[in-house]
């Protein structure tokens, strides 16, 4: 059976959280992904989650930025692909023929959520063929299995400049 887990992007206060040295730094807030452990909804949104404290953040009052969902797939090293995720893959092309060795690129791929197929997404295709496969979809080249290494809301460097 699958695991429907989902995690969240919060802003949390730095005085009730981390004491009165982020307070001295001018720091009165951060943002912090938890794990979801209770969502309300409300008219069929979400109304408000909570954390593993009983912690509530809503987006009523701008303490819940995003939600994001588990995808049930985990990548090469077994952790957990959720929504918004950037995965790392390295794709080995050889051209054959050309005397050239093969040349390694590195993929940097977000995971989305498409609507119009109701699953999880990188691009065109589903997640599923990316996890674990070891040659890519659309040229067969060899490749390596898929690696979480970010976010796109701690690290949207990461996507932005490739």
């Amino acid at each position: 059976m699958r695991d429907i887990k989902f995690q969240a992007l919060v802003v949390k206060h730095a005085l009730s959280n981390l004491g009165s040295n982020m307070h001295w730094a001018g720091i009165d807030s951060y943002e912090e992904i938890i794990d979801v452990y209770d969502i309300s909804f409300d008219n069929g949104k979400i109304d408000y989650v909570t954390d593993k404290d009983g912690d509530e953040f809503s987006f009523a009052d701008k303490s819940l930025k995003s939600v994001r969902q588990y995808t049930g797939l985990k990548d090469k090293n077994g952790r957990e692909i959720y929504e918004g995720d950037i995965l790392k893959r390295t794709v080995t092309v050889v051209m054959y023929g050309s005397g050239k060795p093969p040349k390694d690129i590195d993929e940097y791929l977000e995971v989305e959520y498409r609507e119009d197929y109701a699953g999880f997404y990188i691009g065109e295709r589903p997640l599923f063929a990316y996890v674990d496969n070891t040659r890519d979809v659309d040229t067969g080249c060899r490749c390596s299995k898929a690696e979480v290494i970010g976010n796109i809301y701690e690290d949207p460097e990461l996507i932005e400049s490739k």
